[in-house]
Parts: structure tokens; sequence; C-alpha cells
């Protein structure tokens, strides 16, 4: 069963918060979040990417790029933009995104649950990543950042949520992708031993929705700042935590993970179709098409959309990995006929997130940057769920998880 603690909390004050909030870390390029946090000294970029602070040709994995990054943060707290509160608590974070509203709990969770797979992972670490994420919780002995998690619904803990979100909440703001963001505090004793009791009674795993190097670095360096004390599993130490937000799977909304693809490997379009036949039955299409089901694919060639949905036994319905849409895609489409073999490394295929819609597609194409598009239809959480279940492992660039939580609004001091 899961282990959820309250924790005391470094946060803006209410009147900083909209200044000091920015997206998380990975989702914006070095040069995208220097012009997101431009004449914004407050902005939390300053912590999370300090190489904004830097000369663009600054190496961003550098000692002094973390230094930078804890000074920055510090600054926030000695000036009294930032304060921790005075009792270990739980935080509601509420995020509505046009008519999607979810709500999650903001806490604790065990190093130890990461390494036993009770936290169930879906995704492969990047070793350069996970890396990079390590360096800034070594200098700063903090979780700067909330990781995203989810688990499956419990209507005691829902019960729970919904009284202590009551009240006018404590921070109120509309980021400026126009996701409105509500937190409320939780600190009263009776109420924050039922949330955790809940959670080791009611919740056998937690799953990693997004964050998986934030999570690997956040049990890693916690586990190495315990060997250091010369401390135990569970003995109180703050470094035997580290700070997630978890969502009830129930409100969670995952996006289409599109992919584009330079250059036809040698083929001519009517050969690729010709090819596609084989696996794919093709309808052309007069408008754009975004998948309708699952075993369903738009594809954008030479300024027409096309239907292509997978012919029955041409995949395996036995395994949770095979039968996904990325899967058949790239086993079908990408590795015989496009010569696309490592999605993570081949510099040939690019991918964007549904947020951007099909329009992005077909600007790309049409601009001759790109030769091909394929829309995909989304993953669904159990299918994430069965796969993490399986201990298994995703194909990249599979899960786009809508809204995203906003970095900045809680900090996690680990010493």
């Amino acid at each position: 069963m899961s282990t959820f603690v309250p924790f005391k909390a470094i946060r803006p004050l209410p009147k900083f918060v909209k200044s000091v909030a920015s997206r998380p870390y990975d989702v914006l390029n070095a040069k995208e979040a220097l012009e997101e946090a431009e004449d914004n000294p407050l902005s939390f970029y300053h912590v999370i990417k300090p190489e904004i602070d830097f000369p663009i040709d600054a190496d961003p994995y550098a000692p002094e790029i973390y230094q930078k990054g804890k000074e920055n943060f510090d600054r926030l707290v000695e000036r009294g933009i930032m304060v921790e509160d005075a009792e270990p608590s739980f935080y509601v974070y509420r995020l509505n995104m046009g008519d999607h509203e979810q709500t999650g709990l903001v806490g604790c969770c065990s190093i130890d649950e990461y390494f036993n797979n009770i936290i169930k992972k879906h995704e492969l670490t990047r070793e350069d990543k996970e890396t990079d994420r390590i360096n800034h919780i070594r200098t700063s002995k903090l979780n700067y950042e909330a990781v995203f998690f989810f688990y499956p619904a419990v209507s005691n803990l829902d019960k729970l949520v919904e009284e202590a979100t009551q009240g006018g909440p404590e921070f109120d703001f509309v980021s400026e992708d126009n996701i409105r963001h509500r937190v409320w505090t939780i600190n009263q004793p009776d109420i924050v031993s039922d949330i955790s009791s809940c959670f080791k009674s009611n919740v056998p795993s937690l799953y990693i929705a997004d964050g998986h190097h934030r999570t690997a670095a956040g049990a890693l360096t916690g586990r190495e700042l315990r060997e250091e004390r010369h401390g135990q599993e569970g003995d109180g130490g703050r470094d035997n935590y580290f700070m997630a937000v978890a969502f009830p799977d129930s409100q969670l909304k995952i996006l289409d993970y599109n992919r584009l693809v330079k250059d036809l490997h040698g083929l001519s379009e009517q050969e690729l179709l010709e090819k596609i036949a084989n696996d794919f039955t093709i309808e052309k299409r007069y408008d754009a098409y975004h998948p309708e089901r699952l075993h369903t694919y738009g594809m954008y060639l030479h300024g027409t959309w096309y239907k292509l949905t997978a012919k029955a036994g041409s995949f395996k319905t036995d395994d949770p990995i095979e039968e996904l849409d990325v899967t058949i895609l790239s086993k079908k489409i990408l590795e015989p006929y496009l010569g696309i073999h490592d999605l993570r490394k081949d510099k040939r295929i690019e991918f964007v997130g549904g947020m951007r819609g099909l329009s992005e597609l077909e600007k790309r194409v049409d601009s001759g940057e790109m030769k091909v598009a394929f829309a995909m239809f989304p993953v669904s959480i159990q299918q994430v769920i069965n796969i993490s279940d399986h201990d298994l492992i995703m194909p990249p660039k599979v899960t786009w998880f809508e809204p995203k939580l906003r970095s900045g609004l809680f900090v996690h001091k680990l010493c």
C-alpha cells in the first residue's frame, strides 16, 4: 500500500504566486524559457532552468548553473517572496482547462516505494536528464518541482478533498496558457491523518503520469542523502520522501502524441500508400482527420488527409505493448517503410503534443520541413495502468497529459 505524508511546503505568498509560477522545466527549451521569464525576476524558471541567466553558449550542466539555481531560490526566500509553512500539511491543487477539471493532493511519497515498485513506472529514463535533475537536488537539498502521479480513484479520498475545498482557495490565478490554478491547505491533524491512512489502506500503487526523470532523481538523491547521515528507511528524515501531486485516475486527460517524418526513405508517395495498404485500409479524406478510436490513424501526405485503419490480424491483441497504436505504427510503417528503428535517437522523426492540433501537422508538412504526419488516438489511463502493472515499458513519446502542473507553487526541503 502507498505511503503519502504531509510536509512543510515552501510556497510563494499569494500576492506573488502568479509571478513565481512557471511551466515545468522540460516543457520549454532554454531560449523559450528565457523569453517567458523576460522582465520577471521572480519566475521560477530562474530556479529550475538557471541557464537562462548565463550566456546562450554556456554549458547547462556546469556546476555553476546548479549553484545559480540555488542562489535564485535562496533569494526568493530571503526577500520573503516564498515562505515555509509552520505545520506539516497536505495541499489540494485544482486545475481547470476549458471544461476539464482535475483536483489532486500534494504530499510526499516514499523513496523506498519507488525502488520496491509500489510506485509504478511506464517509461525509461535517460541518464543525462536524470543526472541533471539529481545535480539540482544535490546542490539545493530541495525538491523544486512536484512530480505528477495518479491512483485508482477512492471515494473516501474524494470526500476528504471535497470537504477541504468548501472555503475559498489561498491561490487562485490564471496562467498565460489560460489554465486556472487553485490551491487549498489541509493542516487539521485529524484530516491529515485520515488522508495518510486512506492512502495506506486503499491505494495499492501510485502511477507516474509525468515526471519519470524527476521521480528517479528524487528517489536516488534522497537515498544518497539518507546514507550520508547514516539514516534508515522510515526513520522520519525528510530525505525519505520526495514531493508529488496525486490525482484520481478518473479525472485525468491524456491527449494524442503525434508523429512527423522528414522524408519517405526513398519511396514515392504512391509507393508508400501501396505498401501501407498491406496492413491498413486507406480512406481518402477531404478534411483533417482526427482518429476516433483505437487502431485508427490520420495520415497527412502531400496536402491530403487519409484515414488508416489497422486490419484485423495485423497486430497482436494479447500483449499490452504490441496492441498499442504507437507500436503498430512503428512495426507496420515507420520501421519497414520509412527506416525509423530508434524513436529516441533518429533525427528524421519528431513528436507533437495534441495541444497544438492537427493544423500544426499540416503546417509543417505544407512548409516542406516534413514529408508525412501521423495523427494518433490517445492512449487510455487503463492502458497505462496495464502496462505499469506488468512492469512493462511504453515506447517513447506516447502519453501527453494536460493540463500541466505549474512549478514554484510548492517546494520540499530535504534536510
